[in-house]
C-alpha cells in the first residue's frame, strides 16, 4: 500500500468540501442579482461578493499556514503521531495556496494599474 494515497483522497476530499461550500446558498456566491426587463421574465443570477471571497482565500491559505507551522514544531518536538511525510504534505499544500494568492495579488494589482492608467 502507497503512504501517500490516504494523503490524496483527504486532499480531493477538501477540495470537494471547498466546491460545495462555494456552491451553497449561504457562502458569499449567494448575491442574486434579478436580471430581465419589464416585459420578459425576472431570472435570478448569482452574483459573487469579491471581498468575501478574497477574505475567504486569505483566511483560508492562513489556517494552513498555521496548520503546517504547527505540524512542524510538532514534529521537531517528537510527538507521537507526526511523521515526516505529513509534515512535508502540509507545508507543500501551505506553500502552493500561498504562492496561488501571490499569483492573485499580482494579477490584482496589474489591473488596477491598467484601470489607473486608462484615459478618461
Amino acid at each position: 500500500m502507497i503512504s501517500g494515497r490516504p494523503d490524496i483522497n483527504q486532499v480531493l476530499s477538501q477540495m470537494r468540501d471547498m466546491r460545495s461550500q462555494v456552491q451553497a446558498p449561504n457562502s458569499p456566491v449567494s448575491n442574486v442579482a434579478k436580471v430581465g426587463g419589464e416585459g420578459d421574465g425576472i431570472q435570478a443570477v448569482e452574483r459573487a461578493d469579491f471581498a468575501e471571497m478574497l477574505k475567504s482565500a486569505v483566511n483560508n491559505v492562513n489556517t494552513l499556514q498555521k496548520d503546517a507551522t504547527q505540524l512542524a514544531q510538532s514534529y521537531e518536538r517528537g510527538d507521537e503521531g507526526v511523521d515526516l511525510p505529513q509534515v512535508m504534505i502540509g507545508l507543500q499544500k501551505s506553500s502552493v495556496s500561498f504562492e496561488a494568492m501571490t499569483q492573485v495579488r499580482n494579477k490584482l494589482v496589474d489591473a488596477y494599474e491598467k484601470i489607473m492608467n486608462m484615459p478618461i
